[in-house]
């Protein structure tokens, strides 16, 4: 009785033990140098429509949380056009994804558009292990470390530009609605600019965006980095349902990364 105890105990072991290597397996994901940003960062932003301030954005990371058994920051994106731009064209735009801390891929993202007439909600969790997409309207397969458009900038932060000529692509994948999309980011050199939240020294890319709400496939969009490791946003300009905008840097706090390219 004894010896059969023990082999079911070494059986039992053996099983664990596999199951817990499965895993760990499903568990290897990339490891990405994250300098640029943390928990606690707010960006805020006013958007320009012409010489109009037609509305003010945000991004803030206001915590982390668990998804998938993996710590994740949590970060949202909210547009909103000013009172006084209401009756010409309202806006109420708020996304939110949750990024994998260690390997900078998104996990759940969320997309509730009003602009106008018009209103959205999306929702879909990446399934990174299985390489799905499950929605509100439905499962698909996924690459490995696929985007939302609202990771996909964050990852983009990441990112080393030195060594870069431009012209030069960086590739990405995006998911949206239930695609797969390329979305290549390409850079564009550098330039000194001056906004609100003070002058920087910046690196300028353009994501070719195709789809994902505020931003329509037809327009296109340029963004100001700073050029140090935190790369915060300080210019973007971009096409609209509306035309085009302009969204400036005008107040930023617990920006992890130092910001090396503000000149006094």
């Amino acid at each position: 009785m004894k010896y059969f105890l023990k082999i079911y105990t070494l059986i039992i072991l053996i099983i664990i033990s596999a199951v817990t290597s499965e895993a760990q397996k499903k568990d290897e994901f990339r490891k990405i140098e994250n300098k640029a940003f943390r928990e606690g960062e707010k960006l805020t932003f006013d958007v320009k429509y012409g010489f109009v301030t037609a509305g003010i954005a945000s991004f803030e990371i206001p915590a982390i949380k668990k998804m998938s058994g993996r710590n994740a920051y949590h970060i949202t994106f909210e547009v909103n056009t000013v009172p006084s731009f209401d009756g010409f064209f309202k806006v109420r735009d708020r996304y939110e994804t949750y990024i994998d801390v260690e390997g900078i891929f998104p996990w759940r993202f969320e997309q509730h558009i009003r602009e106008g007439k018009y209103s959205r909600d999306f929702s879909a969790f990446f399934d990174q292990r299985k390489g799905k997409a499950k929605t509100s309207e439905g499962q698909y397969d996924i690459p490995v470390y696929v985007n939302d458009i609202v990771s996909a900038f964050f990852f983009a932060r990441t990112l080393d530009y030195s060594g870069l000529k431009v012209g030069d692509k960086i590739l990405l994948k995006n998911f949206y609605k239930d695609k797969v999309y390329d979305l290549d980011v390409v850079y564009h050199g550098k330039e000194t600019i001056e906004v609100s939240a003070g002058k920087f020294d910046c690196i300028i890319v353009e994501p070719l965006v195709r789809e994902g709400g505020l931003f329509k496939s037809e327009g296109s969009i340029m963004i100001w980095l700073t050029n140090d490791d935190a790369k915060i946003p300080v210019r973007v300009k971009t096409k609209v349902v509306v035309g085009a905008i302009d969204a400036d840097l005008t107040g930023y706090q617990g920006v992890y990364g130092k910001l090396t390219s503000k000149r006094k």
